[in-house]
């Protein structure tokens, strides 16, 4: 039985059209031409952060994450940021006793503004606040510090394969993959993908029947 579910964060509970929107104007191009060099790094199994890159090749990221807050054109979450079945999926694991957590490649402001949307989860921790990203195993063992049960018992639902489906089944979670973003669009049929993962989901709230698995 699944005791604990722990959930990624950007195109999984949070869309990242406002974001790459942002880092768009801030770069001074089109959104649909980075979303474009996005969807290419995604095909090759890039990191995002590399169409931020192939912009502005020298790009400094934390330094443009700096200065963006500086000019007020930071980082930014409100409700309008979730997907529509987060708060229902949420709710209704909890109401069946599963215990939430999430837990992300994010900033310690992410963090914040995820804890000021009072989500239904038991915790909101971020990997700037652990001092260790994923896919990095420390983290998936930090995952089961807080996750207050057994591997087997743990499921990490993710979009992102190398960040979330790999590396959770390496730490001995179980895994869900999401149909959801560019990652678990363009990965969601591939045989290795499918085969590591427990489950291929199309939504959160299909979590409300497998946790009895």
């Amino acid at each position: 039985m699944i005791e604990t579910m722990v959930f990624d964060i950007g195109e999984t509970l949070t869309r990242d059209d406002r974001y790459w929107a942002s880092w768009a104007d801030w770069l001074g191009v089109q959104p649909h031409t980075l979303s474009a060099l996005v969807g290419a790094v995604v095909t090759q199994g890039r990191d995002n952060a590399e169409a931020l890159r192939l912009l502005r090749p020298a790009i400094d990221i934390s330094a443009e994450y700096a200065a963006r807050e500086i000019a007020g054109q930071g980082e930014h979450l409100d409700e309008a940021d979730l997907y529509d079945d987060v708060r229902p999926a949420l709710a209704g694991l909890h109401r069946l006793g599963v215990r939430v957590v999430v837990a992300g490649n994010q900033t310690e402001k992410v963090s914040r503004l995820l804890r000021a949307l009072d989500l239904p989860a038991d915790l909101v921790v971020t990997s700037a606040e652990w001092g260790v990203a994923k896919p990095h195993p420390d983290f998936f063992a930090r995952v089961l510090e807080v996750s207050d049960a057994l591997p087997h018992e743990t499921l990490y639902v993710g979009d992102h394969p190398i960040n979330d489906i790999y590396p959770a089944k390496a730490a001995g979670l179980r895994a869900a993959h999401l149909r959801r973003g560019p990652w678990g669009y363009w990965w969601a049929d591939d045989p290795h993908v499918r085969a590591a993962a427990d489950w291929s989901i199309d939504s959160l709230t299909d979590l409300l029947g497998i946790v009895s698995y």
